[in-house]
């Protein structure tokens, strides 16, 4: 196995037995690093400081990452113009806030008849977004709802 470490200036080829007599005159612990790899790498080094450095790293990682919220909006097959400047001026806000939009049109009833117009809405709201959104789902009927999804554009 190929041994690596702090104390070590070059990595050495050694069997098992001597590498763990090594750890041990060093009064450090060895630890298999990738057991894969031809031949078998291990590093000597303190397994507790190995493990606290391995838990930083994945905190690290944790916190870097972006957290992806999806706003919701309902419409209805007749939505008045007043009640759909106000969810548009709503869905700009959540989208320059970076969040996604999920636009649908719910059909209560016989109101499934209307289905044109609710797609004919929902490709008007995201034509009225185009300046801040993307279509990320095209309108697509699914059981008594029409979803739409909008993503934010990316900034240059």
């Amino acid at each position: 196995m190929r041994v690596v470490g702090d104390n070590i200036e070059q990595p050495q080829v050694m069997s098992l037995r001597d590498a763990l007599r090594l750890a041990d005159e060093m009064e450090l612990d060895l630890i298999e690093i990738s057991p894969k790899a031809e031949p078998p790498v291990c590093r000597i080094a303190d397994y507790q400081k190995f493990l606290y450095q391995q838990k930083k790293k994945a905190k690290e990682l944790k916190a870097n990452q972006t957290k992806i919220v999806v706003k919701e909006i309902r419409f209805g097959p007749q939505t008045d113009d007043h009640d759909y400047n106000f969810k548009l001026k709503h869905a700009t806000n959540f989208l320059k806030e970076g969040a996604k939009v999920k636009a649908y049109v719910f059909f209560r009833g016989r109101s499934i008849v209307f289905k044109e117009q609710g797609e004919i809405l929902l490709l008007r709201f995201a034509n009225d977004l185009e300046e801040v959104a993307k279509v990320e789902m095209m309108p697509k009927l699914d059981g008594k709802k029409m979803n739409m999804m909008l993503a934010p554009k990316v900034k240059k």
